[in-house]
């Protein structure tokens, strides 16, 4: 990778807008396609303390990078899922484990920390010679038939046949492209943090389905600690943030019935509200839209990621080896509302316990709700859904 200054008016193939972890990933796949790459973004702020479970078919695109042998010490294997009703209704669902072996898995996926994984692909930025990164914020994009001039905020300019906005939920990219968007939201917030633990988890992955939301264990590596997604009321989320460590570590352990034996919060935890944003249309002519940029979902059944990876690879295999056409943007889209009608679309990780219910990508996103700041009914997880409708409600003796 070059970090040296460009040209006035240096062109590149591909921007990539944004260097979180699905433009960092973009950056990297259209660079190893032989396709000159610009990555801008300004210097990171803040250390990621969040996790991302990558699944199968994601797993694919890191290891055709060469990435996985460096990942893998960074990853835990969610080698079972284990849903619990955690309600206090008379009539509870049995607790029932998935085991990837089931379905001819190693695991599902494998859990990994945000933060080691973006100083990864950084690194890893830096052995490309076709990928420039331009530490600096986007300030203008003006599309042009030809192509699109990228103005920074240092009074530089570049030059770009294909601009891939991957540049958060609160788009520039997007905004200067003219595409709308769609939201919605739900009664409920998410509270998210890691934690050490006494007992090892053994790769399992815990969920207990409460009357308010998802409470989500995930293996960290190691063993002895995991991260923790626990989907509340926004009142009782503001009240377990304004705990000390200690009685919100008691609090993590009581609702896990102390699975883990004693636990241990690391840091004050994050808090999300749970909200949904969709992106009208995907792309439009010499752009394109990835990651949250594209469409945003509620920090539960590993949805992120996963499905801007697949955006990415559809980016790439509908390309091809061609120069970028003017209307690439809306051949996207178009290929997007047909639903990826790509072979990956069939492959094992359907089976995944993440993945089910989820269509692909920005195919996923279309068929969220329509309406412009909708209230949804509180959200759940794939695993939730699935379990009400294989379980029927154990009586008791």
């Amino acid at each position: 990778m070059h970090a040296r200054e460009p040209d006035a008016m240096e062109h590149f193939e591909i921007a990539v807008v944004g260097a979180g972890l699905a433009g960092s990933l973009a950056a990297l796949t259209f660079a190893d396609k032989g396709r000159s790459v610009a990555l801008i973004a300004p210097a990171a702020g803040r250390a990621d303390g969040r996790t991302t479970a990558l699944m199968d078919q994601s797993l694919d695109l890191v290891r055709e990078l060469g990435l996985w042998q460096a990942v893998a010490p960074l990853a835990a294997p969610l080698s079972s899922m284990r849903i619990i009703d955690g309600t206090k209704r008379l009539l509870r669902a049995p607790t029932v484990t998935f085991h990837a072996a089931e379905v001819g898995l190693d695991a599902f996926g494998y859990n990994i920390p945000n933060a080691p994984f973006l100083a990864l692909l950084e690194q890893e930025a830096e052995k490309r010679s076709s990928l420039t990164r331009i530490v600096a914020s986007l300030t203008e994009v003006e599309f042009e038939t030809e192509r699109a001039i990228l103005k920074l905020e240092d009074g530089r300019s570049i030059t770009a046949s294909l601009v891939i906005g991957a540049d958060g939920r609160k788009s520039g990219v997007r905004e200067a492209a003219g595409i709308e968007v769609r939201n919605w939201s739900y009664p409920q917030s998410a509270l998210v943090l890691n934690f050490s633990h006494q007992v090892s988890h053994q790769n399992v992955s815990t969920e207990f389905h409460t009357a308010h939301g998802p409470f989500t264990q995930v293996p960290l590596p190691g063993g002895l600690r995991s991260s923790l997604v626990w989907v509340q009321r926004p009142e009782d989320t503001e009240a377990m943030r304004s705990l000390s460590l200690d009685d919100l570590s008691l609090a993590v352990e009581r609702r896990m019935q102390s699975m883990l034996g004693k636990v241990r919060v690391d840091v004050a935890p994050q808090a999300f509200p749970l909200s949904g944003m969709s992106a009208k249309s995907f792309g439009k002519g010499r752009v394109i839209l990835i990651g949250e940029a594209a469409h945003a979902f509620p920090p539960i059944g590993a949805q992120g990621l996963n499905l801007s990876l697949r955006d990415i690879m559809a980016a790439v295999s509908l390309l091809g080896s061609s120069s970028v056409p003017d209307d690439f943007g809306a051949r996207y889209d178009l290929q997007a509302a047909r639903g990826y009608s790509q072979p990956h679309r069939q492959r094992r990780s359907a089976q995944s316990f993440a993945a089910v219910g989820f269509p692909a990508g920005a195919d996923a996103a279309r068929r969220r709700p329509s309406g412009l700041g909708e209230r949804r009914p509180p959200a759940q997880s794939n695993d939730a859904r699935r379990h009400q409708s294989r379980q029927r409600p154990a009586i008791p003796a």
